[in-house]
């Protein structure tokens, strides 16, 4: 079974912290924070084995720039497969618009 390298970038680790921050901070529930930071982290190192289960988004420039995206919870794990490599953009809060948080 092939395997593919996760690799998460600097913004997607921010993301991470800032969603674990909100709901620890925010909302008032570290161990609610934990428990999503935890659910997102391990749904990421998930996509080491068939990450093309992921389809490419519909819409454009995101369609051709390959951009999937995963549904956790009400978080969306953005990400590209390059090689045998996928990178982890962005996971962002999915009742955003979070196209519009795409930096492309």
């Amino acid at each position: 079974m092939k395997k593919y390298q996760i690799k998460i970038t600097d913004r997607a680790f921010d993301d991470m912290t800032e969603i674990y921050k909100y709901i620890s901070n925010n909302l008032g529930s570290p161990e609610n924070a934990l428990q999503q930071y935890n659910r997102i982290a391990d749904a990421i190192e998930k996509l080491d084995v068939y990450p093309t289960r992921i389809k490419i988004l519909d819409s454009e420039p995101e369609h051709s720039l390959g951009f999937r995206a995963l549904q956790v919870d009400k978080y969306v794990v953005i990400f590209i497969i390059d090689n045998d490599v996928v990178n982890i953009v962005r996971v962002l809060y999915s009742a955003s618009d979070f196209r519009k948080k795409l930096v492309i």
